[in-house]
């Protein structure tokens, strides 16, 4: 019978609300609550409609196994409790089945789960997509896509330990079966990327250049395994607890090599690495020219020799773009000299562009963002900047899917009152007077340019907007704000208000890695660190001052923008419960924050400014049909008129619910909860309904069967006493019979014993006067020797009596010295006990002697624990007895340790070896101290078939006649019944039948049935004959008993003995004796075994003496 499938519902053993809709009421401290309710219980996953909410346990929950992959497989959206599983089996099916282009939007601040929850996506696309040889190298590649991104574009933070430094857009084409065939990724820098000294209590930017230190290759890559000789590694923090990087760094490589690369690519990488790493050890002293001028020189050129080395560039040509700038000014190329700081950011520049190019590698259709900055610089600026767009386009899509669907299903459509953030956006990114314009320009103008500068320039341009507040701006001038510094300015972004440091924004957004490092960078002849800078090309050279970051960045976020629009959104919205990284541990205040500029709150209104819960017709009629007599227990027409029949008969109100074409909407969550509380009351009656019926058909069951069962027990009882009532008369009848039997017999025995005696009396006479005679000579003999002894007892006596006398004197004197020390010790103990009388108390003696006792007993036990025998149950060595007072527990202790060691050596058998030590133990009872060779056969294992009757072809025909499984097959030798001479025959016993064939033919010559074997003899010498005895009268017995002689006689009839009982249900008879009867034809012969010398060695010989006895000579 197949196993029922159990379907759940979001509603059902609902933890807090599954889905923030349906809270009731709706505010901020009734949000945070809920979170926190379920992230306690963990459900760290909570819907917003199709939106999911993911907390960050900080630790491994059993929610991702195979199992749950099949749980959420091909499964509603709402059918199941709310699991990141859900969301993307929903984008999955909706990209197979309705060929609609996906996308899965990943938001969350830094340690938030961002990562973890892309590496969960796609390993549940990988588990339930389609099967084959290419697709698994599909799936396996973009599964160890993984560690290669995380090598090359994580590092840890102070908020995390495994931070993305950039974000990715990862893209995967699927076939129209959904299986995947590749896939892309493409990145925005939303952190600079930087190889040097980072944060306190974080790690390099990249990775892997720890472990790199300790590879294979250090030597070939010109490296030290001692990291802390390299500036970028040589950090407190470069240590993390619980990482391997060792391992870490071979789980790349393998990954590198599953992805794709060539080993020679991925040799070109660990160069490229090793010299970022060489590049960070480079220092510069400062020196004057003549004209006055500073300039700087590179203080040890070893490390430049061997970055050049390994790069193929030529070291002149690297020092001079480190110590030179060129510049265009009105079409002239002019060169300049870098002093020590600009040189410092020139070496430091070149880092980011040898870096960014391993950050290119992997395929995902996840966009993550939101980066951990320790202050609120650019970095965080742009980043804020990228989180206003993704909000943007977050309400833009989610009212428009709510609008489709509104009328996809022909309800109303009613406007929704949002905060629009696209003021704030335009306030950022406006080509004209937006804040990244104005930087880029004070970024390109002539002139000092400082950070003051554009603060100044940003309080004209942005004085009157209402987003932008600085100490000059219009916004603050009715502001009592003294936290406001002069070089700061806060924005009003959609979650709150966000106050930048201006410090940085300029340098931050320019360029470092002058045209002149690409040109030398371009001059490689290592080809991927060429491939990394084709702007250095002379044919394609540009001395045109090189994009802003800003500008980079913006357009960067333009184009994830424009391709968002183009797919179907779904969102995963990440929340970091705690900053110390822990389980357990759930901080409102962060949550609170998180929820605010993740704009969630918003997001819940605006899903339930229409309807707060929306549901097919089939699954809201399936969970409510219990609550009207008409749907229940099943609805025979359409689900739409069933839910209609059902709102109708629980009299909710019209304005609470609205009829869709394929789904009910539901205005209010309190209406749901009503629904929801109406089912539960139901069920708990329909359970009583069934608790009562299941009851009654029980007590029905019992009866019946109590019944039946009278029946049959008064039938079985009336034949039973109708056997009682035969078996007596027929007893009576049996006892007359042997009465009247018994008389006649001893009628016949008197007559036959009163003849006897009359032929008998002569003899018996001389017999009586012969003993006479005799008995009187004994008589004289005996009183002849009493003489003789009674002088030697009387001289026993005699020395007795003296030895028995000086014994007494001396015990007597023993006695007297004895006395005296008795005395004298009694007298010490009452002085003692005098003195010390005072200090004890009446019962000191006995706690004295209990105390005594009980120390006597530990000493005891603990001395037992150290002195225990080894487990085996043939060790008889056991720990002597130290206090006779403990001799019955010292025995009682053996005893058990002995019976437990033996249950511990015997559970260790498996059930074929207590097979055969059942069989070795049958063999002890039957021939231990009974037969001379039993000892010799204790070591020997029992085969059973010494002959491979299966495999030698000569015994093919004799191995088609037995059909039954054979249990010995061995040659013996059969003794002649004529003259005692031995013929080797095959001894064959099955489990019905002792069979004998012929050992050159095979052919059978004797079959015998176990049921006519009577009796096995042998002697209790150490020779292997024995005799089968047969039932007289049996057609196997026509010519007598077999004698037999072989060298596995304990086995043969250990066996023997054990299928016979199995069989027959009776022992067979085992008689061990030197002499005993064999029936051969007509005849009993007696066989008997004596000592003698034997002509060939140990091997006994038999010979026929007579026609009525046979001698086997036993050396």
């Amino acid at each position: 019978m197949a196993k029922m499938e159990v379907k759940t519902s979001l509603l059902d053993n609902m933890i807090g609300v599954g889905d923030m809709v349906l809270l009731e009421p709706l505010n901020e401290e009734t949000f945070i609550n809920n979170l926190k309710k379920r992230f306690d219980h963990n459900e760290i996953y909570t819907y917003i409609g199709s939106v999911v909410i993911s907390v960050n346990p900080y630790r491994s929950l059993p929610i991702y196994s195979p199992e749950k992959v099949e749980d959420y497989r091909n499964r509603n959206f709402y059918e199941l409790s709310p699991h990141i599983f859900a969301l993307s089996d929903e984008a999955y099916r909706s990209l197979r089945d309705q060929d609609k282009d996906q996308c899965i939007l990943i938001t969350g601040e830094s340690g938030a789960g961002k990562t973890e929850a892309s590496k969960l996506v796609m390993s549940y696309v990988a588990a339930v997509c389609g099967k084959g040889a290419e697709v698994n190298q599909v799936k396996e590649q973009l599964l160890q896509s993984n560690p290669v991104l995380e090598a090359f574009g994580n590092a840890k933070t102070v908020r995390n330990d495994n931070s993305s430094r950039f974000g990715k857009y990862m893209d995967i084409e699927f076939d129209f079966k959904g299986d995947p065939l590749g896939g892309v990724i493409s990145n925005f820098a939303a952190v600079v990327v930087r190889s040097g000294v980072p944060a306190g209590g974080a790690w390099n930017h990249v990775r892997h250049q720890q472990p790199i230190c300790v590879c294979d290759s250090t030597d070939k890559l010109k490296l030290e395994r001692d990291f802390s000789r390299y500036n970028y590694l040589s950090l407190d923090s470069a240590k993390v607890n619980g990482v391997d990087d060792a391992a870490n760094f071979r789980t790349v490589r393998n990954a590198m090599q599953i992805v794709g690369f060539m080993d020679h690519e991925a040799e070109s990488v660990l160069e490229v690495v090793a010299a970022v790493l060489k590049l960070g050890n480079i220092e510069f002293k400062p020196e004057s020219r003549v004209n006055g001028l500073d300039e700087s020189k590179i203080k040890d050129k070893n490390e430049l020799k061997e970055i050049c080395e390994l790069t193929g560039i030529d070291q002149s040509v690297l020092e001079r773009a480190f110590s030179f700038r060129t510049v265009e000014a009105k079409q002239e190329k002019v060169s300049t000299t870098l002093n020590v700081a600009q040189e410092g950011q020139a070496c430091q520049g070149s880092d980011p562009g040898l870096v960014s190019a391993e950050l290119h590698p992997g395929v995902r259709n996840v966009t993550v963002m939101g980066r951990g900055v320790s202050d609120n610089s650019f970095e965080q600026f742009i980043i804020n900047y990228c989180n206003e767009k993704l909000q943007q386009i977050f309400i833009e899509l989610t009212l428009k899917e709510e609008q489709e669907e509104y009328i996809r299903e022909d309800i109303e459509w009613t406007h929704i009152d949002y905060f629009n953030n696209a003021i704030i956006c335009d306030l950022i990114e406006n080509n004209t007077n937006g804040i990244l314009a104005m930087l880029d320009e004070e970024c390109l103008r002539p002139g000092t340019v400082t950070d003051e500068t554009f603060l100044e320039k940003l309080n004209q341009v942005c004085a009157t907007h209402q987003h932008f507040e600085s100490r000059m701006s219009k916004s603050s001038r009715f502001l009592n704000d003294t936290s406001l510094p002069h070089s700061c300015f806060r924005i009003q972004h959609y979650a709150g208000k966000v106050l930048y440091q201006v410090e940085g924004f300029v340098d931050k957004n320019n360029d470092l890695l002058y045209r002149d490092l690409s040109q030398a960078m371009w001059k490689a002849s290592h080809t991927l660190i060429k491939s990394l800078f084709p702007e250095g090309n002379p044919a394609k050279i540009n001395l045109k001052r090189p994009p802003t970051a800003g500008s980079q960045f913006k357009a960067s976020v333009a184009t994830l923008m424009k391709n968002l629009q183009t797919k179907n959104p779904n969102y995963i919205r990440c929340i970091k419960p705690n900053d110390k990284k822990a389980a357990h541990i759930f901080t409102e205040s962060l949550v609170c924050h998180q929820i605010r500029y993740l704009g969630l709150l918003e997001n819940v209104r605006v899903r339930r400014a229409g309807y707060a819960f929306r549901q097919a017709y089939e699954p809201c009629l399936e969970r409510y049909k219990m609550l009207c007599k008409q749907t229940w227990p099943h609805w025979k027409g359409p689900a739409r008129s069933g839910v209609e029949v059902l709102f109708n008969e629980l009299e909710i109100p019209m304005e609470e619910y609205s009829f869709g074409r394929s789904k009910i909407f539901i205005r209010n969550p309190r209406t749901l909860f009503t629904l929801e509380d109406l089912r539960k009351q139901r069920l708990e009656d329909l359970a009583t309904l069934i608790q009562k019926i299941y009851r009654g058909w029980k007590c029905r069951t019992h009866f019946l069967l109590m019944k039946k069962s009278q029946i049959v027990v008064a039938a079985w009882y009336r034949r039973y006493s109708q056997q009682k009532r035969y078996q007596r008369t027929k007893a009576s009848a049996l006892l007359i019979q042997s009465y009247i039997r018994g008389w006649k017999a001893r009628k016949i025995l008197r007559e036959l014993k009163h003849q006897k005696r009359c032929e008998e009396a002569a003899t018996t006479i001389a017999a009586y006067w012969h003993g006479t005679q005799a008995r009187r000579e004994l008589r004289r003999l005996k009183e002849e020797a009493r003489n003789k002894h009674a002088i030697a007892v009387i001289w026993a006596y005699w020395l007795g009596s003296k030895a028995r006398r000086e014994l007494k004197r001396l015990k007597a004197e023993a006695r007297r010295k004895h006395a005296v020390a008795v005395i004298w010790a009694y007298w010490l103990g009452l002085k003692v006990r005098r003195e010390y009388r005072k200090f004890f108390r009446a019962n000191a003696g006995r706690k004295i002697y209990e105390f005594t006792l009980q120390r006597i007993v530990q000493k005891y036990f603990l001395e037992m624990k150290s002195k225990m025998p080894s487990l085996s149950p043939i060790d008889k060595n056991w720990p002597p007895r130290p206090y006779l007072f403990l001799d019955s527990t010292h025995k009682e202790l053996k005893r058990i340790f002995h019976l437990w060691r033996c249950k511990k050596y015997r559970d260790q058998f498996t059930d074929q070896q207590k097979l055969i030590y059942e069989e070795k133990l049958e063999a002890s009872e039957l021939f231990k101290d009974k037969k001379a060779l039993y000892p010799s056969s204790v070591g020997q294992p029992f085969q059973g078939a010494y002959l491979e009757i299966n495999k030698d072809p000569k015994y093919k025909k004799l191995k088609e006649a037995i059909e039954e499984k054979i249990i010995i097959a061995e040659v013996v030798s059969k003794i002649n019944r004529a003259n005692g001479k031995s013929t080797s025959r095959i001894f064959l016993l099955t489990n019905n039948n002792l069979l004998l064939a012929d050992q050159k033919s095979g052919q059978i010559k004797s079959e015998v049935p176990l049921v006519d074997v009577t009796k096995v003899s042998m002697s209790s010498q150490n020779d292997g004959f024995f005799a089968v005895h047969l039932k007289e009268g049996s057609e196997a017995a026509s010519k007598g008993d077999f004698l037999f002689s072989s060298d596995h006689l304990i086995e043969m009839a250990t066996k023997l003995y054990r299928t016979t009982l199995s069989q027959t249900k009776q022992k067979l008879n085992i008689e061990i004796s030197d002499e005993f009867l064999v029936q051969f034809r007509q005849d009993k012969v007696c066989v008997k075994f004596i000592q003698g010398n034997q002509k060939n060695g140990s091997v006994p010989t038999c010979k026929r003496k007579n026609n009525r006895l046979l001698e086997v000579a036993v050396p």
